[in-house]
């Protein structure tokens, strides 16, 4: 499983509807279990992101797949982030000639 950061801001429509929000991080919820992922956290932020998702999708496709399904509803701008496990990371860096 592969672990993503995915920062989140809100567009116009998105917060015109904000009370709906919560509803639309457990339709995401659904979306992830489905195609055999999961959403490991949800954070409401301050500063540039309006929220934070940390998730786990089985592949990079089914990750792409996923956040243009849920950009595609126009509540939100996101950029995704592949994070890397303490181990693999020590793996990469071990193979630095």
């Amino acid at each position: 499983m592969q672990t993503y950061v995915v920062l989140s801001k809100w567009t116009d429509q998105g917060i015109r509807a904000i009370k709906e929000s919560p509803q639309r991080v457990d339709a995401i919820k659904k979306a992830f279990e489905a195609a055999g992922g999961k959403i490991v956290g949800v954070y409401l932020t301050m500063g540039r992101y309006d929220q934070i998702y940390i998730c786990e999708a089985p592949s990079d496709e089914v990750m792409a797949t996923l956040a243009l399904s849920a950009g595609s509803e126009g509540n939100g701008h996101t950029e995704t982030l592949k994070a890397f496990p303490e181990a693999e990371y020590r793996n990469i860096i071990s193979k630095i000639p």
